[in-house]
């Protein structure tokens, strides 16, 4: 039995039609499936709760997600049981950063039929998200109940990164670029207005519970499992996605305007020499803020917090893609 979780408004509603593609596949090939649409924010969460929630199947429970990294990102923290789940996924949002690094075929069909194959391929890591505080300025899309901790699969980031992604989901810009096929240039976009508007806000980051680094004034800092977030920004070019470690990235105590010369560098990955951009790996990093900023897990923003923590799942995620 395969369990579809469907986002049907994915690149702008496309996400309907793609699965039907799916839909025929699962028939041609004699398969058994069920099938949801998600109806908004969590939805796709509590589906996964309920499925891996039951009793223990003889095998493990197949879930295939088809939708964009935020629909992904609901259904891992979703999931209860990781060692009987297996995922597949068909990206099909505006930014696709999960399936930026692992080489998916670039036809549907091919890589349904990686997925109806039923087996795992690839395990890969996972990051946690503990918030040690909370504010009670919430963004624009945001699920009901919000948890103390969250999952995460590509990264998370506090301030200007998180800031871009609040922005962008609730983006007229973002809805028109995705309906002519250029959703990827929503981040950039936005990018450029939060630069131009950022704070001075002085931060603690703590590094294995060991070394401290303090910085009068922080643009970002990015817990990285996979290379890119924001569609596309290579700000983690030599992220291991199985090591148990973060790439952490950060960019601070440095004017806004070298903020813009680096962000063209990063999307090839090459700007690490710039100074004010830091670079650690590490299991597990704690950041303090002096003000409450926003918060993402792979571009999903809920709630702002002074103090977060972040810790790496070593091989956590079973892929059957």
């Amino acid at each position: 039995m395969y369990y579809c979780i469907v986002n049907p408004s994915a690149r702008s509603g496309k996400g309907k039609e793609i699965w039907e593609k799916l839909e025929a596949k699962f028939t041609e090939k004699g398969l058994k499936y069920q099938a949801v649409f998600t109806k908004g924010p969590g939805h796709a969460t509590k589906l996964a709760k309920s499925l891996t929630t039951k009793e223990p199947e003889p095998t493990p429970i197949r879930i295939v997600v088809l939708g964009g990294d935020g629909t992904l990102n609901e259904v891992i923290n979703g999931i209860q049981d990781f060692e009987n789940t297996l995922v597949g996924y068909i990206p099909i949002g505006s930014s696709n950063d999960f399936a930026r690094d692992l080489s998916y075929p670039k036809k549907v069909d091919d890589l349904i039929d990686q997925i109806i194959a039923g087996k795992k391929t690839r395990t890969l890591d996972l990051g946690r998200l503990t918030y040690n505080s909370m504010s009670r300025e919430t963004s624009r899309l945001h699920d009901d109940r919000i948890s103390v901790t969250r999952m995460f699969d590509v990264s998370s980031g506090i301030g200007f990164d998180a800031a871009v992604c609040e922005q962008a989901l609730s983006s007229g810009t973002k809805n028109f670029l995705n309906k002519i096929g250029l959703g990827k240039l929503t981040y950039g976009s936005i990018a450029v207005r939060q630069l131009l508007g950022v704070e001075k806000v002085p931060c603690d980051i703590t590094l294995n519970d060991t070394e401290v680094i303090h910085l009068k004034r922080f643009i970002f800092i990015a817990a990285m499992i996979h290379h890119c977030e924001g569609g596309g920004f290579n700000f983690a070019p030599k992220a291991d996605l199985s090591d148990g470690k973060f790439d952490l990235v950060y960019a601070g105590n440095m004017p806004v305007y070298r903020m813009f010369y680096a962000l063209p560098f990063s999307f090839t990955g090459h700007y690490f020499w710039i100074k004010g951009i830091g670079h650690h790996v590490v299991k597990k990093v704690n950041v303090k803020t002096d003000k409450p900023m926003w918060v993402h897990t792979d571009g999903e923003v809920s709630v702002k917090s002074d103090n977060i923590t972040w810790e790496c799942l070593e091989k956590k995620l079973n892929m059957m893609n």
